[in-house]
């Protein structure tokens, strides 16, 4: 992770094709970003273990591990799970973005994107994982305890308090909603919120991520209001 004495960010991109390691790995150090490369999944989580990272950028079709199972096992693995990933891929076509968002990925940009997108895509992206928000470090609500400072979620059931652990960006987007019980996002305003205005993505992104905390959580603590978005109940 970024902290707040670094002044140069270092970027993991993992791609199979050595064109477009070397075309990102050119433009990232103009942008005076620090690069690192993998040409597999299993090369690129060996790295991330060993080197401070604050994005990965990913590509779908590798061999050995692909992108997928490669982001899946970042967001499963308790030192890596914070880390931002961006989908960089020649698949563009929304079920392929879906899936990608569904593995844990925070972004997904296709390769015809314009190197000026990308780089700011990719500030943009470690931005937001510096981002301060103004909601308390931990927020009791209903059955729920969240823990900002460990990205952690705890449910009362009985006498029984149980750790939930979230990806990043499902952490930020519960916490975010937790912190005004009752209130009503839209989702573009849940994207500026919680993503940043900066970051090139869509509004079913937050779709996505609601429906991965009802898959942890039960559909009862986030609501969705017809036709506008999403809010946290007021009761659970």
């Amino acid at each position: 992770m970024q902290r707040p004495d670094q002044t140069v960010s270092t970027v993991l991109v993992v791609d199979d094709e050595d064109d477009i390691l070397e075309l990102l790995t050119y433009n990232l150090q103009r942008a005076a970003i620090k690069t690192l490369t993998a040409r597999n999944g299993v090369e690129a989580i060996s790295i991330a273990r060993h080197h401070p990272v604050d994005l990965i950028i990913l590509d779908f079709l590798m061999p050995r591990m692909d992108g997928l199972e490669t982001c899946r096992r970042i967001r499963q693995d308790s030192h890596l799970r914070y880390i931002p990933i961006l989908f960089f891929t020649v698949r563009s076509g929304e079920e392929d973005h879906i899936r990608g968002l569904d593995s844990g990925a925070d972004s997904y940009l296709p390769k015809t994107s314009s190197m000026g997108v990308i780089i700011s895509q990719v500030r943009a992206l470690i931005r937001g994982v510096g981002r301060q928000d103004t909601a308390p470090a931990k927020l009791a609500v209903h059955d729920l305890e969240i823990d900002r400072g460990r990205f952690v979620v705890f449910r009362k059931k009985g006498d029984e308090r149980i750790e939930l652990r979230f990806p990043r960006k499902e952490f930020e987007l519960l916490h975010f909603l937790a912190s005004s019980p009752g209130r009503v996002y839209g989702r573009q305003d849940l994207l500026d919120r919680v993503w940043g205005s900066d970051v090139y993505i869509t509004e079913r992104t937050v779709d996505v991520h609601v429906r991965k905390i009802r898959e942890k959580l039960g559909s009862k603590y986030i609501e969705t209001v017809t036709g506008v978005g999403y809010r946290f109940a007021d009761q659970a």
